[in-house]
């Protein structure tokens, strides 16, 4: 895949399109602030990470440990490193949408300060999620305790804006039991770790693809656009092209973005059918009792009867139900004959039809499904 220029440049040198499945080259902060606004649904952001490191660090077997000591990682202080900050994280949240969301990793050395910066910018913090590495690197020293882990940092734009969650795709990712936010993956490795013309790691700090396949399928959906403004080797370019979301990845280095580059050429991208994931039944289409009383599914007077068979009621003109001295809504009359404080009644009352007893729910279900829902 080649570098693609954005089409539809403005006076002002920005773009009046979203040039998705994109490479752009050059400085994050000057680059999105060229992108049109509120034109991106997620971000997912690997800054650098400042680690101060002043010496190099070797095994006991005084071997060379290949650490991040890259000039993009540099910064004079804590203040320079602040500012860029800062100024990357107002740039990445104008362009949100008002339902868009983002997400920053790092390390104890930087975030901590971005935490704080992305709340003085305007994020409302959603998680905070542990990425646990199964395989981390020891502590050669022998100083300190084994750094093991990253910090991941979920914020929406704005304080109580909506924001995608696919609550059931995460939980059914883990096997039936809601998400929990330590999340244990392991480092990249082996066939993933991609490498340069002499063997050696590509990239420092190349995150797995594990890991951006679970933000996406939990915060995105085919179709959205992801931003990661610190692209590097494009693992966010390369799962989100497999899982059928559109990206634009941002990256200084060129030998980075070449790498980005013929990595996501070979990456292919998933049917429809097996995109989709798991949702919600508060997700669906709202379907009122009433409509199946319009389409003559129910007919007024007709019987339903409670699952456990122990109570019934009749079907009124309005979607109503009546039982007994009892009037409501078909969940209000379940509640009353239960004497819960609430009830489910589409899956509570049931009709009988050649002596067996079918769910009111199997009809909001027909009407679903013509809804394409």
């Amino acid at each position: 895949m080649k570098n693609k220029i954005a089409p539809g440049v403005t006076p002002e040198g920005g773009t009046t399109d979203v040039p998705r499945n994109t490479i752009l080259r050059g400085d994050c902060i000057e680059q999105m602030n060229r992108l049109p606004a509120g034109s991106v649904d997620l971000i997912f952001a690997d800054p650098p990470y400042n680690l101060q490191l002043k010496s190099e660090l070797h095994r006991p077997d005084n071997s060379l440990v290949d650490a991040v000591n890259d000039e993009w990682d540099r910064f004079a202080s804590f203040e320079a490193y602040d500012k860029f900050s800062r100024e990357w994280l107002a740039a990445a949240r104008r362009l949100l949408k008002p339902n868009g969301a983002l997400w920053v990793i790092g390390s104890y050395h930087n975030i901590f300060r971005v935490g704080a910066a992305l709340q003085d910018a305007g994020y409302w913090i959603l998680n905070d999620v542990v990425w646990r590495k199964s395989n981390p690197m020891p502590n050669f020293r022998g100083k300190r305790l084994t750094n093991a882990h990253e910090t991941m940092i979920w914020a929406s734009r704005d304080e109580g804006a909506k924001y995608t969650f696919n609550y059931e795709a995460l939980k059914s990712l883990n096997e039936g039991v809601q998400m929990r936010s330590d999340w244990v993956l392991p480092l990249c490795t082996g066939h993933e770790r991609l490498k340069d013309g002499n063997g050696d790691k590509a990239h420092p700090t190349q995150k797995p693809e594990s890991l951006l396949h679970r933000v996406l399928i939990g915060t995105t959906n085919p179709g959205d656009v992801v931003l990661d403004p610190f692209f590097g080797t494009g693992t966010t370019g390369a799962v989100a092209k497999m899982l059928g979301r559109d990206y634009i990845g941002i990256e200084r280095e060129d030998r980075y973005a070449d790498l980005a580059a013929k990595r996501i050429d070979r990456v292919r991208r998933l049917d429809k059918s097996a995109l989709e994931v798991s949702t919600s039944k508060r997700a669906a289409p709202r379907v009122p009792f009433g409509q199946l009383v319009e389409r003559g599914m129910l007919r007024p007077g007709e019987q339903l009867y409670s699952m456990n068979g122990r109570h019934s009621a009749k079907v009124r003109a309005d979607g109503t139900l009546v039982g007994g001295s009892m009037t409501g809504s078909i969940h209000q009359v379940g509640a009353h004959f239960e004497g819960a404080p609430s009830c489910n009644g589409w899956t509570y009352w049931c009709i009988r039809k050649e002596n067996t007893m079918v769910p009111i729910d199997y009809f909001r279900q027909q009407i679903r499904d013509e809804m394409g829902a």
